[in-house]
Formats: structure tokens, C-alpha cells, sequence
């Protein structure tokens, strides 16, 4: 058992960061329950519910957070969904040439035979050139605003 432990003892950090996202999603889903409950309770008692309330179950952002608008008519919230759907994009270039050169890297250490472990450099030479294939797909494939 010991052996498993010093083996794969890089295992730990995927397996907690599972841990940390199962635990904030039940955390949201505590917090929605609890915003409907209360909801429930106004509309039990025949009150309407703060308008506050039923936007944070819309999703929506409270009244101090929207923002201005512009000289030019745009807001910032807007200013700041383009800027995002911009670096989107230029993030999913960054994916492809990411995924691309260490599929390359790996590749020639396969070859090479490096450290005489070239059956798990070429399996992971294969998955990095899967992933660089499919977010060339997503960039080829997304619509453009």
C-alpha cells in the first residue's frame, strides 16, 4: 500500500481539487435552496419577496453593480463582455499552440526513446495532439461577435 502511495503521490492534487469544486457546488446549491426558502416564506406569509431576492435567483446583478453608460451608449458591463469575448478567443489560440508544441515535445521524446520510457511519452504525445485538435475545432467552430 505503501508503494501505491509513493507511486502516485501527484494523484492527491487532482482528487483535490475535485474535492474543493464538489464542495463549492454544494455550497451554491445550499445558498439557492436557502434564497427559494426564503422566497417561499414571504410568499406564504402573502408579501411580495425583495425584488433582491427573486434577481439573485435570476442570476441577475443587484442594482449598485450595473453600471453607466458611456459617452457612446455602450455600458461597461457590455464594454466588459466584449473585452472577455475577445480574450476568449485569443485564449483558445493560446490552447492550440500550447497543446501543439507540447504534443511536438513529447512526440520527439517518444522517438528519442528519452529516459527509456517512450510508450508513456507517446501516450501522452497523443492526448496533447488531442487536445490541440479540439480546441482548433472550438476555435474553427464558434461563432464570431
Amino acid at each position: 500500500m505503501e508503494d501505491l502511495f509513493r507511486s502516485f503521490w501527484w494523484l492527491l492534487f487532482p482528487l483535490g481539487f475535485f474535492v474543493v469544486q464538489a464542495f463549492d457546488q454544494v455550497m451554491r446549491y445550499r445558498r439557492h435552496r436557502d434564497t427559494l426558502d426564503l422566497i417561499k416564506s414571504y410568499t406564504d406569509q402573502g408579501k411580495d419577496p425583495p425584488q433582491a431576492l427573486v434577481d439573485r435567483v435570476a442570476g441577475k446583478l443587484r442594482a449598485d453593480e450595473e453600471a453607466e453608460d458611456n459617452e457612446d451608449g455602450w455600458s461597461d458591463r457590455e464594454d466588459r463582455r466584449h473585452y472577455r469575448r475577445l480574450r476568449r478567443r485569443e485564449g483558445r489560440w493560446y490552447q492550440v499552440v500550447l497543446f501543439g508544441v507540447l504534443a511536438a515535445g513529447f512526440g520527439f521524446a517518444a522517438v528519442s526513446d528519452m529516459y527509456s520510457a517512450s510508450g508513456a511519452f507517446l501516450i501522452v504525445a497523443f492526448v496533447m495532439a488531442a487536445l490541440c485538435l479540439a480546441s482548433l475545432v472550438t476555435l474553427l467552430t464558434t461563432r464570431r461577435d
